[in-house]
């Protein structure tokens, strides 16, 4: 006969995943890491970032950063990838996010996901999503994520 699951008080407190969102601001510091390739109306570039997150999630981000800017104004896209390590949720560790934008007459599509099975320490198993906005030259994130139960 299979075992039954304890319920009520004598069974303890139900530990499960965490999920939460937080935010905050964030300062980011660009660096050329090889001159642009300019090609018919495209330049490409790769940079080097740097980033200090504040608030709700307290890190340190460093990636590279891909992008191609056309000579019409408002329209460009870049691919990043950036190790953010640190502390969220009172647990220290790091992951990796994938971020993909692109845009077109100043319209953007902004996606920036945690790369999975990349978080390590006590952030290993994190999973979630990214938004990311500027308002008047201040930089903010959202982040929505999910968190395995706490090893007992």
């Amino acid at each position: 006969m299979p075992a039954q699951a304890q319920t009520g008080p004598e069974a303890g407190p139900a530990i499960g995943p965490e999920a939460g969102r937080v935010g905050g601001k964030f300062e980011i510091t660009v660096a050329p890491a090889a001159p642009p390739i300019h090609e018919g109306r495209t330049a490409v570039a790769r940079m080097l970032l740097y980033k200090q997150y504040f608030g709700d999630l307290q890190a340190t981000g460093k990636g590279e950063m891909l992008t191609a800017r056309t000579d019409t104004k408002g329209s460009a896209a870049y691919v990043a990838i950036e190790r953010i390590t640190g502390t969220l949720a009172g647990r220290k560790g790091s992951f990796v996010v994938q971020h993909a934008g692109s845009m077109r007459g100043g319209a953007s599509d902004l996606k920036v996901g945690i790369v999975p099975d990349s978080g390590s320490g006590e952030l290993a198993g994190i999973s979630g999503q990214m938004s990311l906005k500027q308002v008047e030259r201040q930089h903010y994130y959202e982040m929505d994520y999910v968190l395995p139960a706490p090893p007992r």
